[in-house]
């Protein structure tokens, strides 16, 4: 998805999991070859499965066909990983919207169009996709603009660090959360 317009019509089936199915989006970005997804699980049953078929399979379907193309798109399946409504929610955050600045493309998460920080920059509200209210219920903010404010303090933060490395945790990890967090999910998959 080097061009925008891909990028931009997966975020659109994005949004259109998000009405469909009801899908609770906390933060996203959709890159050049891949999409990182933070959302939130409601307890309905699978939502979020049936929301990321329908977003990969359609931005699939699309590209291929207007490319030409057969065969695979993505290279593998979703990986999902639990994280604790704590701090490591706000670092989860943050390790998302510095994506592209990770990988150099831009120097500044505002930067990139499809993205979660660039939507609440733009505090939009037609075709929104982030769930704002429980993403401020979760991190304990009382509004959109303390919320933004953080989230900058906390981008900032991580720049000046130079700590842009890519983060295994986020990505290969079962779940992110402290040690009883962490014991609760290894308990409800067995794993951790």
């Amino acid at each position: 998805m080097k061009f925008a317009r891909d990028r931009r019509r997966c975020t659109g089936w994005l949004f259109e999991a998000k009405k469909r199915y009801g899908l609770c989006v906390l933060n996203y970005i959709v890159t050049s070859n891949h999409f990182h997804l933070l959302v939130y699980d409601t307890g309905a049953p699978r939502i979020i499965p049936k929301s990321l078929q329908l977003i990969a399979g359609r931005t699939a379907q699309e590209y291929n066909q207007r490319k030409g193309r057969k065969g695979a798109f993505w290279e593998d399946r979703y990986h999902a990983t639990a994280v604790a409504s704590d701090n490591h929610l706000a670092e989860c955050l943050t390790y998302i919207d510095l994506n592209m600045v990770r990988a150099g493309v831009v120097e500044d998460p505002s930067d990139w169009e499809c993205s979660g920080y660039h939507e609440s920059l733009l505090q939009r509200q037609r075709y929104r996709i982030i769930d704002s209210e429980r993403l401020m219920h979760l991190l304990g903010m009382e509004d959109e603009r303390t919320m933004a404010e953080h989230r900058q303090r906390w981008i900032q933060a991580k720049i000046q660090e130079g700590n842009l490395v890519r983060e295994t945790i986020w990505s290969q990890g079962v779940a992110v959360g402290g040690e009883a967090y962490l014991k609760e999910i290894q308990t409800q998959v067995g794993r951790v």
